[in-house]
């Protein structure tokens, strides 16, 4: 498999990456604002620097041989909602320039796009590929129109796509980041290492969850999927725990301590709320569990998993 994965440089196409490498000998291109860092002894691994908005970049990087493509890369939500042009430039423009070099390339790759909670308006309950897309922020909206693009790329046979919307990733590894959602990693990371962290959010807070480990089997499950051409099967909603922040912060004390839980301080931004309370927190993933993706047992275990490292799932 010859694969591409665009926004490779973040924490998930790493991961991602690493779980490829592990399982498969084929050629991978790492595309990413910045070089992706850490593969250059890996005769497997082109890494591109370069800006998934200029055709130029894509052209190098989509070549005929590619098979297989991940398209991660995004403005995320707190930075889309603040940068209106910028969101529009790398997650509508961005995704359409990918989805026509991919075209002009003339492999028809399978395109498995991430696509977000943020789709659907704060009313949607039971959520099913059915449901109607109601984004309430301009992230949201921008993830929707990619979905129409690929959906309409697909219909016409330039690409093989498939579409997973995924719930908030935590715990993730690292700094925190321009998402409205960072908070639901920092709460839990932060304490883990001595540091104070501030939620933004009420405590009633309802999210919807899903751990690295799981999420990077899901991409990779999603790449050699047999999915029928049609629109029934292609948007899969992935399977996801819900969970209340003061449930977070719970599970944080049963597993840390009182002391770790306590060095989690309550202050609400209610711009951070706003975009948060747009996303709906219960899905029917029937389907999803049916084709074979992975949930969580809960988010207890989603904890531990971080403490003892998550190493990605090799499917």
């Amino acid at each position: 498999m010859n694969v591409l994965i665009t926004g490779a440089g973040g924490f998930l196409g790493r991961l991602l990456a690493e779980a490829l490498l592990a399982r498969d000998g084929g050629r991978l291109v790492l595309l990413d604002r910045e070089k992706p860092a850490g593969f250059d002894d890996d005769p497997r691994v082109e890494a591109l620097a370069g800006d998934i908005a200029s055709p130029g970049v894509l052209a190098a990087a989509v070549t005929s041989d590619i098979d297989t493509v991940f398209h991660l890369a995004a403005v995320v939500s707190g930075e889309a909602e603040a940068n209106f042009d910028l969101g529009m430039r790398v997650n509508v423009e961005g995704s359409r320039l990918l989805l026509e070099a991919c075209r002009h390339a003339g492999r028809r790759p399978r395109v498995v796009f991430t696509s977000s909670v943020a789709v659907f308006g704060p009313n949607a309950e039971n959520i099913d590929a059915s449901t109607a897309v109601d984004p309430r922020t301009s992230y949201g909206m921008e993830k929707a129109v990619a979905e129409l693009l690929l959906k309409d790329y697909t219909r016409r046979g330039f690409v093989d796509g498939v579409v997973l919307r995924l719930p908030t990733i935590s715990v993730r590894p690292g700094r925190p980041n321009k998402a409205a959602s960072s908070f639901a990693s920092g709460i839990i990371r932060e304490p883990l290492a001595g540091v104070e962290a501030v939620c933004p959010v009420p405590p009633e807070t309802r999210l919807w969850l899903l751990s690295p480990r799981a999420a990077v089997a899901n991409l990779v499950h999603a790449a050699g999927i047999d999915l029928p051409h049609a629109d029934q099967g292609r948007v899969i909603n992935l399977p996801g725990i819900t969970v209340t922040v003061a449930e977070m912060v719970a599970a944080l004390e049963r597993i840390a301590g009182a002391e770790v839980a306590a060095r989690v301080r309550w202050e609400r931004d209610k711009n951070i709320e706003a975009i948060v309370t747009s996303w709906p927190a219960q899905w029917d993933t029937r389907e999803a569990l049916r084709l074979g993706f992975e949930n969580d047992e809960n988010f207890d275990a989603l904890v531990r998993g971080y403490l003892a490292g998550s190493p990605p799932a090799k499917a």
